[in-house]
């Protein structure tokens, strides 16, 4: 199958649309910039360090990954699968997130996940698919869609930078309020989401 053709998350077409739709995005566009078209290869390495980024801070994944990927011959499903409970430790893997890992390189090598094809699948596809694998759940398949797959309507909802910087700019506490906002976002909402990561890291000297 050809691959399809995306369009990047962070185009001038889509950035004037939204930034003139809604002011939140004009604010920080005029005083913060526009964020970085974060991307990252489609594949097994993508996602397992998406895993790592589970409720820890960016820092703390990286440190991590590094640290497996150091200690392995090469980053693979076949090499995660050698590694016993005590060399995960040694590598600062949680006994949880080696679990993830493991359940994942076991759903590559028995083909129940092909990367190629997902590409080519749909959202709603894509989210049954990965969501099917232990450790994988809404997050991290929102994660993959948006920087992996470059898909234009995503909104991580459960990700708590992304909540807090919507509290902090606008009046909006509750959960159902915020859940109103974002579906005001579409067919932008990926868009939105890096705005918001970017004023974040911005706002915590983090970028």
């Amino acid at each position: 199958m050809n691959k399809l053709v995306r369009q990047k998350i962070v185009n001038k077409s889509d950035i004037k649309k939204l930034t003139s739709s809604h002011k939140i995005f004009s604010f920080i566009k005029n005083n913060y910039g526009i964020p970085p078209n974060w991307q990252r290869p489609e594949g097994f390495v993508s996602l397992s360090k998406i895993i790592l980024e589970q409720q820890v801070s960016l820092a703390s994944a990286e440190a991590h990954f590094k640290k497996l990927n150091n200690y392995l011959k090469e980053f693979s499903p076949t090499e995660i699968l050698k590694l016993n409970d005590e060399e995960m430790r040694d590598c600062q893997i949680s006994r949880q997130k080696a679990k993830y890992l493991r359940a994942l390189s076991e759903a590559v090598i028995n083909r129940e996940l092909d990367f190629n094809l997902l590409s080519e699948m749909d959202t709603v596809d894509v989210r049954k698919k990965l969501t099917s694998i232990k450790g994988i759940g809404n997050w991290t398949t929102d994660i993959y869609l948006m920087f992996c797959l470059q898909n234009k309507d995503i909104f991580p909802s459960a990700d708590i930078a992304l909540i807090s910087t919507i509290k902090e700019l606008t009046n909006i506490k509750s959960e159902e309020g915020i859940i109103r906002f974002t579906k005001k976002l579409k067919p932008h909402r990926s868009l939105a989401a890096y705005f918001l990561w970017f004023y974040y890291l911005k706002k915590r000297n983090r970028i």
